[in-house]
């Protein structure tokens, strides 16, 4: 069987790998006003053992000598305060800990502890904070707020302490309301405002995050004031300013107007550990740059990064975003387990650069095209930071120029990539062929020094290769040079899983390739006979010099699929394998509807009253993809949005047949009744069934395709 196009990636002298499953993870929508639901964020974790190494080696900062020749920017003017000059960076324990008993002071205090040792403390993170549970659920006779003496024998300001003592600062959570976030109902300070403010500061609290549950429906404008009032009174008689986290969902555009009274505030609700989320949770964040400032800034959530819920790959765009939003970095993972990928994504002090820049800027999108993002970063020392982000599940080729993200003309520029840790020169181009969902992140800048780095090199492969066991799939990589100056001896290389048979059919090597030019090779790729179902890595590499004889290397790791033809007649879609599944919320599942978090806990399939014995059941966004190798002619479905979200819920659902839309519901909600879906998917190779949010956020959207089918 041919191989099947559907696009395919390029990067420079990167090794990323390709994009795996999506995550999984339990939904954790901003509960309504008054919902007694988890906290947003939560207790630290007694970190470990992960080697220091993994925290990258480079300095503070990309280097800057030969960055950018172009006048530094102005930094936005501070509040009167000066506090969070730069976005907050730390640790917060919610995402890794929940209320669990192993939330204590003995995790708090080892927080502190791996943050010296593991070298984050040096890398930028400073706060250790609190998330909820770390109270009784009664206040004291005299109205104080009490630590619960299980987990905190010592009480807070002896881990305060502690904390200080490590040169950190310690960060405490309460809500806006009269009880915070979790079901256990833990004291809020709605009413106690000017109590609690001065306990936190005289515990030594150095940073607040304020919720929003249980607010009594009061206005939140008034809330949030109130206790940025209490805080500024503490402050003045203490003398301990506290960062003000005001985390009110983005409800009432807390961006247009919680500037005058916090340091950040949280522009979306609840972040999960699925890619569903993190991209749902970017776009909301991504408009929002003219906001943000030194001093102010838009917070997206916690991060993610190490949780388990996504690819490595997937948490390098999460940290490549939220440094380019200039959102703040609080890590979510329990250090103690926290593998020696995860130290090496969270400690790359170049990325974190990108972040704690201090000019301030957010990032700002340039262009969002079918899923491929640029992301462009104006920096403190004139130079760009930009971002080329794949949405997508296949890889995609992204590309802008260096005027097109701000910089002077140049003859040639300096591109450095931050997470290989390389510089190449480019004449202008800003291109690479991005892994799906992958981010690669540079810092370019004009550099009259550009010729003493080697030329980049954008290598790339022409589609994702499928197969059928012992088929043979025919596909193209190519080197394109970006620099000004030709790259010499060039050689080009494509290897594959033991067994399989991989041969060039056209030239793999060049003696020089000019400005611009490529080397283009076709290749073939055999699958043994019996080689199971499934996705088996490719790697092209690629090796040339620049004109003074610099060796570089350019390498990419994508997938080639081994697919089964789904058999004649008409087979309903949950009883065929997938190639692919994303979804905004726990696991896509067969024959039931998403239950939001580990698989199979899903209900019955029902919209309108009906209940349906076969189909699925996404939450959006989701994206499920299938091979149908040119032999079946049509899909149907009944689809809309589960009975069981209530008059909560909006989704669109559509079916691609390989690159064209060929069927859409426009957008349902619980309102409707199921709605028939027929698409014609003649001649196409794979069919996509995506879910949309219907454009108001993907709080509640069950979506189910029931009783989806396969014509073939």
């Amino acid at each position: 069987m041919g191989a099947v196009s559907a696009g395919l990636l390029v990067t420079v002298g990167l090794a990323l790998p390709a994009a795996a499953q999506p995550a999984r993870s339990g939904e954790a929508t901003a509960p309504a006003a008054g919902a007694a639901s988890a906290p947003t964020s939560a207790p630290a974790s007694a970190l470990a053992t992960a080697p220091t190494s993994a925290l990258a080696t480079a300095p503070t900062s990309a280097p800057t000598a030969a960055l950018a020749s172009a006048p530094a920017a102005t930094p936005a003017a501070a509040p009167d305060e000066g506090l969070a000059l730069t976005p907050p960076m730390g640790f917060n324990n919610w995402n890794s800990t929940h209320c669990r008993a192993e939330f204590n002071e003995a995790m708090v205090k080892g927080i502190a502890d791996i943050f010296v040792a593991k070298g984050l403390k040096d890398a930028g993170y400073q706060y250790v904070n609190l998330d909820d549970c770390w109270a009784l659920p009664q206040r004291g006779a005299d109205g104080k707020l009490v630590p619960d003496p299980v987990r905190f024998p010592n009480g807070i300001k002896s881990v305060a302490d502690y904390v200080h003592s490590k040169g950190l600062k310690l960060g405490i959570y309460t809500s806006a309301g009269t009880k915070t976030c979790n079901s256990a109902g833990f004291p809020g300070a709605l009413g106690h405002e000017k109590s609690d403010a001065r306990q936190f500061a005289d515990w030594g609290i150095d940073y607040l995050k304020y919720d929003n549950c249980n607010n009594q429906g009061v206005d939140a404008r008034q809330r949030y004031r109130t206790m940025r009032d209490a805080l500024k009174a503490a402050a003045e008689t203490t003398g301990r300013p506290i960062v003000y986290s005001i985390c009110e969902w983005g409800e009432n555009k807390p961006w247009e107007w919680a500037g005058e009274l916090g340091q950040l505030w949280r522009t979306t609700g609840d972040i999960s550990d699925s890619w569903g989320s993190m991209l749902s949770i970017a776009k909301q964040n991504l408009p929002l740059a003219r906001y943000a400032g030194p001093g102010r800034w838009n917070d997206p959530d916690m991060l993610e990064v190490g949780n388990g819920g996504m690819t490595d790959s997937e948490y390098r765009s999460h940290f490549s975003l939220w440094s380019i939003m200039a959102a703040p970095l609080l890590i979510g993972t329990d250090l103690r387990k926290a593998t020696a990928e995860t130290y090496g994504i969270l400690g790359n002090r170049e990325v974190i650069a990108v972040d704690q820049d201090p000019l301030g800027k957010q990032g700002t999108v340039v262009s969002s095209e079918d899923g491929r993002w640029v992301i462009a970063k104006e920096m403190a020392d004139g130079s760009r930071a930009v971002a080329l982000f794949n949405e997508t599940d296949r890889p995609r080729h992204i590309a802008t120029s260096a005027t097109g993200v701000g910089l002077p003309g140049a003859t040639a520029y300096r591109l450095r990539d931050l997470w290989a840790h390389q510089d190449y020169h480019t004449a202008g181009a800003i291109a690479a062929t991005v892994p799906a969902h992958g981010t690669v992140l540079y810092r370019v800048s004009a550099d009259a020094r550009w010729a003493s780095y080697p030329p980049a090199a954008e290598l790339g492969l022409d589609g994702t290769a499928l197969t059928e066991a012992g088929g043979t799939a025919r596909i193209e990589t190519a080197l394109t040079d970006l620099g000004r100056t030709p790259a010499h001896q060039v050689s080009v290389r494509l290897t594959g899983p033991d067994g399989w048979r991989i041969k060039a059919t056209s030239p793999a090597r060049a003696a020089s390739l000019p400005t611009g030019s490529r080397l283009a090779t076709r290749w073939q790729v055999a699958a043994p006979a019996r080689v199971a179902p499934g996705g088996y890595e490719l790697t092209v590499s690629a090796d040339y010099r620049s004109p003074e004889g610099t060796g570089a290397t350019a390498r990419l790791v994508s997938a080639i699929h081994v697919v089964v033809a789904p058999p004649s007649g008409t087979s309903y879609a949950s009883d065929l394998p997938w190639l692919s599944a994303l979804n905004g919320w726990g696991p896509v599942e067969k024959d039931t509807s998403v239950g939001e978090n580990a698989a199979g806990d899903g209900h019955p399939l029902t919209l309108g009253g009906t209940t349906y014995a076969k189909g699925l059941g996404v939450h959006a966004p989701s994206e499920v993809t299938y091979y149908t190798g040119g032999r079946c002619s049509r899909f149907t479905a009944q689809v809309g949005v589960d009975d069981e979200k209530g008059t909560a819920g909006t989704v669109a659902f559509e079916v691609w047949a390989d690159e064209t839309k060929v069927a859409s519901s426009g957008t349902l909600t619980n309102a409707d009744p199921a709605t028939a879906l027929t698409a014609a998917i003649g001649g196409a190779d794979t069919v996509r069934l995506v879910v949309t949010d219907g454009g108001d956020g993907i709080t509640s959207d069950h979506g189910d395709w029931a009783d989806a089918a396969f014509t073939c």
